[in-house]
C-alpha cells in the first residue's frame, strides 16, 4: 500500500493527519473516513493498550492512512512492539539531545544500522515482505522536541541519521519555558522556539511536524512551512461537536466547556 505521509513530502507539499487518542478502530475508521495523510494513535497519553491499537492501525491502514504511533517513552521495547504490529511510523516523545534521537532510531532499523530485535509478525504482512532492510526503511522515526533541553540541542537532534522529522509539542514546550501549556503559540519566546525547531528541520533536510487544535492554527504553521500538521484529536472533536450541537439547541450563544 502506497504511504500517504511519505507521498505528501515527495510531493513538497505538507501531510495534514488527525489524532486518536480513544480506543476503538470504528473512530479511527470515522478520522481515516475524512481523507488525512495519517493517523497517529496515541499511547503515551491516549487510551489504546496493544490490543486495542492492532485493529486500529488495521482501520486506518484499510482507509487509506498512514498509521502512526506516538509510543509512550523512548524505549526500544516499546517501539519495537508497535512496529511488529504494522505501524509505519512512531512520534517518540521527549527526546532530548543527540544521543536520546539516535536511541530511537536504533530501535526502529535491525542490525546493523540499528538494535530492533527481529519478529515482524504482523508487519511482514502490512509491508509485504520479511526483509530486514525493506522493513527498517519504510518505517518513518519522528522525535518530538518539547523541552528546554531539547530546543537547547535542537540542531545536533535534527543532525542525527536516520531521523525522518522532529514533532513539536507546543504544550510541554511551553511549559518548559515557563508559560502556560497551549496548542497556539502566541508568546515570542513560544514563537520563537517554534520556528528554531522548523529551521533546524529544514537546515538538516528533514520534515518539520507539529501538533494544532485548530484549522486556523494548522492553516498557519503549514503556510510557515511545517511538513506535517496534526489538525485535532477525536476527544477534542467529537466533544466540540457535542457542545456545540447542544448550545445550537438550547439557543446558547456561550457553550460552556469542561
Amino acid at each position: 500500500m502506497a504511504n500517504p505521509l511519505r507521498g505528501a513530502w515527495a510531493e513538497g507539499r505538507p501531510a495534514f493527519g488527525l489524532w486518536s487518542m480513544m480506543p476503538g478502530s470504528f473512530g479511527v475508521e470515522l478520522l481515516a473516513s475524512a481523507r488525512p495523510d495519517y493517523v497517529c494513535i496515541d499511547q503515551q497519553h491516549g487510551l489504546a493498550d496493544l490490543a486495542a491499537l492492532i485493529p486500529m492501525l488495521a482501520a486506518a491502514e484499510a482507509a487509506g492512512a498512514t498509521p502512526l504511533v506516538r509510543v509512550p517513552r523512548n524505549d526500544p521495547a516499546d517501539i519495537g512492539k508497535v512496529l511488529d504490529a504494522g505501524a509505519r511510523g512512531v512520534i517518540v516523545p521527549l527526546v532530548n539531545n543527540a544521543s536520546e534521537a539516535a536511541r530511537a532510531v536504533q530501535a526502529c532499523r535491525y542490525p546493523p544500522e540499528g538494535n530492533r530485535s527481529y519478529g515482524p509478525v504482523r508487519a511482514s504482512l502490512v509491508f509485504g515482505t520479511g526483509d530486514p532492510v525493506a522493513l527498517g526503511r519504510e518505517v518513518s522515526c519522528i522525535v518530538m522536541v518539547e523541552t528546554r533541553e531539547g530546543l537547547e540541542n535542537v540542531e545536533e537532534i535534527a543532525a542525527t541519521p536516520g531521523v525522518d522529522g522532529i514533532y513539536v509539542g507546543p504544550s510541554d514546550l511551553a511549559l518548559s519555558l515557563g508559560l502556560p501549556p497551549t496548542l497556539d503559540p502566541v508568546e515570542p519566546t513560544h514563537v520563537e522556539a517554534v520556528a528554531r525547531i522548523k529551521d533546524a528541520c529544514k537546515h538538516h533536510g528533514i520534515a518539520a511536524g507539529i501538533h494544532t487544535a485548530s484549522a486556523e492554527v494548522a492553516k498557519r504553521h503549514a503556510e510557515a512551512g511545517f511538513d506535517m500538521v496534526t489538525t485535532g484529536t477525536d476527544a477534542t472533536l467529537l466533544a466540540g461537536a457535542a457542545l456545540e450541537r447542544l448550545a445550537a439547541v438550547r439557543g446558547e450563544s456561550d457553550p460552556v466547556r469542561g
